[in-house]
């Protein structure tokens, strides 16, 4: 059974208080996933590349008829220290948090935590430039007074 046939089946919440067992391949990168390994009840994205699909309005209904993949665009941490993902649907931009799962790929949540840090919204070299404009000295390190 794919998931975008789930909310024809069962009525309004159901995946909100019963946990979702169904197996399902990515439609990104193709590789199966499987509930187990998740460290929850509730399967909602690829453990390989972090995508998931467009499903839901609010989570577990199954009442979104848009069906894009949500892409995986940044990590946030609630509370608890606590690491959740932020996916983007890429066909009409809703964005939603979910929780990282234990079997999700860690090389891939650290490259979308560096993301801001590798790329930023300034060009690096002008960093000393735009410290000065903000009023600072322009310089990186501060001068011993003396």
């Amino acid at each position: 059974m794919n998931r975008e046939n789930k909310r024809k089946q069962y009525e309004k919440g159901y995946f909100k208080t019963h946990p979702c067992r169904d197996e399902f391949t990515c439609r990104v990168c193709g590789r199966p996933v499987v509930p187990a390994g998740a460290g929850s009840d509730h399967r909602n994205h690829c453990p390989n590349c972090l995508s998931s699909l467009h499903v839901d309005v609010e989570p577990g209904d199954r009442a979104s008829d848009c069906g894009g993949i949500m892409e995986p665009v940044g990590v946030w941490v609630r509370k608890h220290e606590e690491w959740a993902i932020i996916h983007r649907c890429r066909r009409c931009g809703h964005l939603s948090s979910n929780r990282v799962a234990a079997d999700d790929n860690p090389m891939k949540l650290m490259s979308i935590a560096m993301r801001p840090l590798s790329q930023p919204p300034f060009p690096l070299e002008r960093i000393e430039e735009m410290t000065a404009l903000m009023g600072g000295d322009g310089s990186l390190y501060r001068q011993k007074r003396g």
